[in-house]
């Protein structure tokens, strides 16, 4: 079983500051591997997609489910869905199985209703400015909280996934001379440039 707690001070340390979305996204992450009886992703045996969106509360939530997990940005096997809301669906690559996981709704909205919220995030205050004492219960409430309480777990099903295939195949652009993976290449003329170096060039992708 995959307990949060041993996970908390060290994303309190990745995500930079104490709040309570990155607790929920250990919560909620380690809800889902323990529902699908897996491990950490040391490669990019887990996918997550998070349905975190862009500018709204409580993205720190992500950070969490990155630590818990292993599903990061790095490995690629971290995706957001952009809708704006903290559902999970955590995919294990190896059976084709699948859960998702939600705050309920009563938590989150508790959550707004708390001084850390009202007092301080509300009115533009960066969460590591929120004095530890505002915020330290916050925490702890989250890690403590029955999962029942606190979580929407949904049971097990199925989710194929197509097979991970890495490129390892680049070249070096002819206009700026960097190294760019071999699919995102453009022809220009009798050159090949990356992205960027086409846009410039043309106005388009």
């Amino acid at each position: 079983m995959i307990d949060p707690k041993e996970y908390l001070e060290a994303g309190q340390k990745f995500h930079g500051h104490k709040c309570p979305a990155m607790p929920m996204g250990l919560r909620v992450g380690a809800a889902a591997m323990n529902r699908l009886g897996v491990e950490r992703s040391p490669d990019g045996q887990l996918v997550a997609l998070v349905e975190l969106g862009e500018d709204h509360c409580a993205t720190c939530f992500g950070d969490g489910i990155q630590m818990i997990t292993g599903c990061t940005f790095g490995k690629g096997n971290i995706k957001k869905l952009n809708y704006g809301k903290w559902g999970v669906t955590l995919v294990d690559r190896a059976s084709g199985r699948a859960v998702r996981v939600v705050p309920k709704t009563e938590a989150m909205l508790a959550n707004k209703q708390t001084e850390f919220f009202q007092k301080y995030r509300e009115k533009g205050i960066p969460a590591s400015q929120v004095p530890v004492t505002v915020v330290e219960p916050l925490i702890e409430k989250v890690m403590k909280a029955p999962e029942q309480i606190l979580l929407t777990v949904s049971k097990p099903f199925e989710y194929p996934l197509p097979k991970k295939v890495e490129s390892f195949a680049g070249f070096v652009c002819d206009h700026c001379g960097e190294m760019t993976v071999e699919g995102y290449g453009r022809p220009l003329g009798d050159r090949k440039v990356c992205l960027p170096c086409y846009e410039k060039a043309t106005g388009q992708r």
